[in-house]
């Protein structure tokens, strides 16, 4: 069973909705692949003053994503700032091209960024299921922390949308191929170029596979790739050497 996957590393136009909404369409008309997947906060920048952009979970963005999966017969998944019960959330949205939407709000906020004082942590882990793969949903900061992405059986896949400032890029580069190798699966990792107030960005967005080889690499620029997973030899794999039936065990505090 094979599915494909297009990662679109691109820019934006900082606390312009309207306008990246409108640069992003063609660039996810044009992405000949079943998922399409766009960076942390595509539509705006990486936003520590959330209330200047902020909208409800029905909002320009998440309608945009519902009319592009339908109207481009693939899945759109990105994230978005939402306003919700007088808090404001990361929120990562994979929206089908049924209509079905599934979300999951980022659990990890960035600290040294003051992204906690701004933002609610999710509380919840998010797997989707789609075209026979299952998808862990994780955003940026959640990268550092393998035991929120610990694989226990319940996923193929985990994507990771991202705005990864280029000061810590070894890590991202690192800690993606750490994330496939330990949890044998593969590993989407979108991240963003350009520039806003506070960092620069180069992308490196990857698509890494359970062995923890590169399938894709974006490097820098912006340009949409698209990858195939295949979960055949992937689950081969997992059967002629079964690590993960010796990880482990353990357990997460209540609301973590």
């Amino acid at each position: 069973m094979k599915l494909n996957i297009a990662v679109c590393q691109v820019d934006m136009e900082w606390e312009r909705t309207a306008e990246n909404l409108a640069r992003l369409e063609p660039i996810v008309a044009a992405a000949d692949a079943d998922i399409v997947v766009l960076p942390e906060m595509f539509a705006t920048g990486f936003k520590l003053m959330p209330s200047r952009v902020a909208e409800p979970a029905d909002g320009p963005v998440a309608s945009a994503m519902r009319r592009w999966a339908a109207a481009y017969g693939r899945a759109i998944v990105g994230s978005a700032v939402i306003a919700e019960n007088g808090e404001y959330r990361n929120r990562m949205f994979f929206v089908k091209p049924s209509g079905e939407v599934e979300w999951y709000d980022k659990h990890h906020l960035f600290r040294p960024g003051g992204e906690g004082r701004d933002y609610t942590p999710g509380d919840r882990r998010v797997v989707v299921e789609y075209k026979g793969f299952r998808f862990l949903l994780q955003i940026c900061y959640d990268l550092r922390f393998p035991v929120w992405s610990r694989n226990r059986g319940d996923y193929d896949a985990i994507i990771y949308c991202a705005s990864w400032d280029n000061k810590r890029r070894d890590a991202w580069c690192t800690l993606l191929r750490a994330r496939a190798i330990e949890n044998q699966c593969y590993v989407v990792g979108v991240n963003r170029v350009g520039t806003d107030p506070d960092a620069v960005y180069i992308g490196d967005s990857m698509v890494i596979d359970y062995l923890g080889r590169t399938i894709a690499n974006a490097e820098s620029g912006e340009w949409t790739m698209v990858a195939t997973l295949d979960l055949e030899p992937q689950r081969a794999f997992r059967a002629e050497f079964p690590a993960w039936e010796d990880a482990d065990d353990f357990e997460l505090r209540p609301g973590i």
